[in-house]
């Protein structure tokens, strides 16, 4: 068995930036969680999948997303959920929201994997900068310095990724392109 989870990765200028942030909360107020895994929107949680099915964990991954329109994307400013995690703000949209729901009913009928906790809550996409492990002293001081901090990128989401963890990190495992559009 291994652990999983599919997402939204911006484009390597973003994850670039999104790093230096990570890289500046574990250097001043020693939260290096998020540092374990590449900038990213989360669509499908963290699951548990036997390892001898991953070609049809893939394969009905590909199929979604095949399917899929890619969806603008807007990053603006810092949010929080108190008192241990910081993240970038994603804009909410009803393509986004589409997609996220689309993609855990997909995965949910077609491979059986539910997650529970996300059902009963409603999705809030976000990109995380300082993980849980930043402590509440921490965040007292990192928060106010992020709050209003300004931060404003775009870009289009055209592809699914796979996260694989290896007991450490999670790292990148395959992706799945959107359908092309039309010109």
């Amino acid at each position: 068995m291994s652990r999983f989870f599919v997402a939204l990765l911006p484009p390597q200028d973003i994850q670039d930036y999104a790093n230096q942030i990570k890289q500046y909360f574990a250097d001043r107020y020693a939260s290096s969680g998020a540092l374990k895994s590449p900038p990213h929107i989360t669509l499908q949680p963290p699951f548990e999948w036997v390892d001898a099915n991953l070609p049809q964990l893939e394969a009905s991954l590909k199929e979604f997303a095949s399917g899929r329109q890619p969806v603008a994307i807007t990053l603006k400013g810092f949010d929080a959920f108190v008192p241990r995690v910081i993240y970038i703000n994603v804009v909410r949209s009803q393509e986004l929201f589409t997609l996220q729901a689309d993609l855990m009913a997909y995965i949910e009928s077609n491979l059986g994997i539910v997650d529970k906790v996300s059902k009963s809550r409603p999705y809030a996409p976000h990109m995380t900068v300082a993980f849980r492990d930043l402590t509440k002293q921490n965040f007292k001081v990192a928060w106010p310095e992020f709050e209003k901090r300004q931060l404003h990128f775009e870009f289009t989401a055209n592809k699914l990724t796979l996260l694989l963890h290896d007991g450490k990190r999670w790292n990148i495992k395959s992706q799945f392109g959107f359908l092309a559009t039309e010109q």
